[in-house]
């Protein structure tokens, strides 16, 4: 165990982890020319496309230091703020990290939230300054900063280039100096910690763990602790650019295990993998259960495809552990899912997904955050959709999260974005200047105001320099309403949202605007209408498509022509009591792209 080291790449989005992980990979000679392509750990075509990092990664390395060989266990970590859960659950499978600050563009949000996240789990932080080959890069500056934020040593910062190949030997080094060894018992009880899943179509669920003590072998009767389930280890080996079955995978290293697992919920990530015949005495601490931000109905675009979603729902929570669901059924949609994400990037993807490598085209609605619901008994009711409000006359008071953001900008940027921050209802806490160009500001505001488009707006209104973070600090009074859409007097409830009173006007008069251009004309008029409870607020009208019925009547009586329209009157008004309106799909993203 002497020889292993654990470690991670944690960074903000886009300072070159995956890039540095690539030629940490062709130093080590772990892949070879022909298998090298960029961002080789990106497997997944989301990924490539997008050029961000979904999912962590695990790759074994071989490295040979003075003469001795050592074995590197590297994981690649997401930036994004959407995947920090992937992100605490690779680190807390290793005892080091490297921490890659980007020379161009200095310290940013992710890089302070990563560095204290990998401070809590008490790992051995290597500070890197990626991208010194850049011509915008500020080396001196930033190193400075780093010195600030780390308290390091300046001369303890490894100047690097990813994509040049600059300073890899010496990151290579210090993670062999620097990093402990695990610790660990061989000779103990077989304990080993879940922090991965996959689903193979062929094999059933592949589980990769890092084992903390004991061996596990190959024909090894097993137990899962959470589940209670034991299976037989059918294939048990370590994680090189694809698997590599060996006999055993001991204390320290990382690994997976094949077990012909069909069933999804059996796997959970955080448990604890031991032996049914000499089980350990307690379960590894897992992560901090998941805690979504964002809800959202996602349904099936034809009702009998629901079983169809629902296995898709499953194999991609293996995959991606901070998907959270439940079923839910709605008047105007079915069946479905109502689902919990990080945050709208999180959304999106899982949606992509859905489509991409499962085949299942589905309406997501509008997404909303979590309410608790105060009654006039004072009982507490947990609200997720709009549809489990309360009567509006049975609520005392209404509690909305509340979180604390962190963004980090150049000077010139501070007026707009203070702006922005005010405009969704947000408090300004504190502002320091980190160096005479660079400001970190502190607001406190609601999660509900961040959820569409607040990421964008600040990316556009920065020019892209000012960096998210922000965590809840939990739950505040609010005077919130439901508002409804009411089509031809009936409520859609998938475009139910819950708001601010003093917004609820504007926001019910916009929404109502935008449906009229997206929902298509009927034979019949559709009344488009916005209401808070039985009041109503905003209303449209979508008019009838007419045939002309006086096209044969030239000249003559008015009475003719009277009756003829008469008759078209009644026949409208009977199609209005039975025609049913047709949403879009669009309609209901049309929330999202209200002003």
């Amino acid at each position: 165990m002497e020889h292993i080291r654990n470690f991670c790449i944690i960074a903000h989005i886009d300072h070159g982890k995956s890039t540095l992980a690539d030629r940490l990979l062709e130093f080590t000679k772990t892949i070879n020319q022909r298998q090298m392509q960029d961002q080789v750990l990106d497997d997944m075509e989301l990924e490539k496309e997008r050029g961000i990092t979904i999912k962590s990664h695990a790759i074994q390395m071989d490295y040979t230091y003075e003469g001795k060989k050592y074995v590197l266990n590297l994981i690649d970590t997401p930036g994004h703020v959407d995947f920090s859960y992937e992100v605490s659950r690779s680190i807390a499978a290793c005892e080091g990290a490297l921490l890659l600050v980007d020379a161009s563009q200095g310290i940013q949000a992710q890089t302070i939230s990563n560095l204290y996240l990998a401070l809590e789990n008490n790992l051995e932080i290597i500070p890197v300054l990626n991208k010194i080959d850049l011509p915008g890069a500020m080396p001196e500056e930033v190193k400075d900063q780093m010195v600030d934020l780390l308290g390091c040593d300046r001369n303890g910062i490894i100047a690097a280039s990813g994509k040049e190949g600059i300073g890899i030997d010496l990151i290579l080094e210090a993670i062999i100096k620097r990093i402990p060894p695990p610790k660990g018992d061989k000779n103990a009880p077989l304990q080993a910690l879940i922090f991965d899943s996959v689903f193979n179509s062929f094999r059933g669920i592949e589980v990769i763990f890092r084992c903390y003590n004991g061996v596990i072998r190959k024909g090894d009767k097993v137990k899962f602790v959470a589940t209670g389930k034991e299976y037989i280890a059918d294939e048990v080996g370590i994680l090189r650019l694809n698997k590599e079955p060996r006999e055993m995978v001991e204390a320290g290293d990382v690994g997976y295990l094949i077990s012909g697992i069909k069933s999804a919920k059996e796997v959970k990530v955080g448990d604890t993998i031991t032996h049914v015949a000499n089980p350990c005495e307690k379960a590894i601490k897992g992560f901090a259960e998941v805690k979504p931000m964002v809800f959202a109905g996602v349904y099936p675009v034809d009702t009998s495809e629901f079983e169809d979603l629902r296995d898709a729902m499953e194999k991609l929570q293996l995959n991606d552990a901070a998907l959270v669901w439940e079923v839910e059924t709605s008047m105007a949609l079915g069946y479905g899912f109502r689902c919990g994400f990080l945050g709208m990037l999180h959304l999106e993807i899982v949606q992509e997904r859905l489509e991409r490598e499962f085949n299942q085209t589905v309406i997501t609605t509008v997404p909303s955050v979590q309410f608790w619901v105060f009654d006039t008994k004072g009982n507490k009711h947990i609200v997720n959709a709009p549809s489990e409000m309360p009567d509006p006359s049975k609520i005392d008071h209404v509690e909305e999260p509340f979180i604390k953001a962190q963004i980090i900008t150049k000077s010139e940027f501070i007026g707009p974005i203070m702006k922005l921050c005010m405009d969704k209802r947000g408090i300004l806490k504190n502002q320091t200047y980190l160096t005479a160009e660079r400001v970190e500001m502190n607001f406190e505001m609601p999660l509900s105001e961040m959820v569409f488009d607040f990421f964008d707006k600040l990316k556009s209104i920065s020019r892209g320099y000012a960096s998210l973070d922000y965590e809840l600090i939990g739950y505040r009074e609010s005077n919130m309403v439901k508002l409804d859409i009411l089509l031809n007097g009936d409520r859609v409830d998938a475009l139910s949202a819950i708001v601010h009173r003093d917004r609820a006007y504007e926001w019910g008069k916009k929404l109502c605007e935008k449906l009229k251009e997206l929902i298509p004309r009927q034979q019949f008029e559709i009344a488009i209408q916005a209401a808070i409870g039985s009041k109503i607020i905003a209303r449209e009208t979508i008019s009838a498509l007419r045939k002309d019925v006086l096209a044969k009547c030239y000249g003559g009586d008015i009475s003719r022509k009277r009756k003829l329209l008469e008759k078209q009157k009644k026949g409208k008004k009977r199609m209005r009591q039975v025609g049913n309106v047709e949403i879009p799909q669009e309609a209901f993203m049309a929330v999202l792209k209200i002003e």
